[in-house]
């Protein structure tokens, strides 16, 4: 590593697996040798699915060390993002998007279903472990409001009990369809379709 004149981070605590190291080089190769600091987003995300859900400092620094930058500029860019997380989260990452169009389809009821379910407040890890829920900004579902996002799947179209029903299924570790929990086919309007319903048979000569 080249000489620098920032302090090197702390990072004994954390080094990516030799997976993740395959990962992070896949990565840096996409930009100009003199600016693999481009891939600190990237890399942050990997450490931090590696680290269970969250970015200890020693994770973060070790980013930083990897990719030859001050310790602060990987901590400027891990604590602005709300993709990124400074504490322990549970298996099961609940995030409620709080946006207007799911606050005004609900969402408040959905944060109130999570949290009396698990009996945990906003940033709470459940007692075992499992689950963790947090409000977020739009997460771009909202033509199916309400709607929240459980590690990587989006689950839409919620009532409380539906969220309800599925905190129960993950939590007996069965499996829960992702997308519309209506049936609604992507954003389609609620009921299926509404034009074009009828469509007669074109006459020879008749139209484009």
């Amino acid at each position: 590593m080249k000489a620098t004149s920032y302090p090197q981070g702390q990072s004994e605590d954390f080094a990516f697996t030799q997976e993740n190291l395959r990962r992070a080089e896949t990565v840096i190769a996409r930009y100009p040798k003199d600016r693999k600091s481009s891939a600190l987003i990237a890399l942050l995300d990997l450490a931090q699915r590696q680290n269970g859900g969250w970015l200890s400092v020693p994770a973060i620094e070790y980013v930083a060390n990897y990719l030859e930058i001050a310790p602060i500029r990987a901590h400027e860019v891990a604590s602005f993002y709300s993709m990124f997380n400074d504490q322990p989260v549970g298996k099961y990452f609940i995030q409620v998007c709080r946006t207007t169009p799911c606050w005004l389809r609900g969402s408040d009821g959905i944060t109130e279903a999570c949290k009396k379910k698990l009996g945990v407040g906003l940033r709470q890890v459940s007692e075992d472990g499992l689950f963790s829920v947090i409000e977020v900004e739009c997460l771009g579902a909202c033509a199916n409001a309400p709607m929240v996002q459980i590690n990587d799947d989006y689950y839409e179209d919620l009532t409380p009990e539906r969220m309800a029903e599925i905190i129960d299924a993950l939590r007996e570790g069965g499996e829960v369809p992702v997308g519309s929990q209506t049936g609604r086919l992507s954003s389609a309007p609620e009921g299926g379709p509404q034009t074009l319903l009828e469509v007669a048979d074109a006459k020879p000569g008749e139209g484009a």
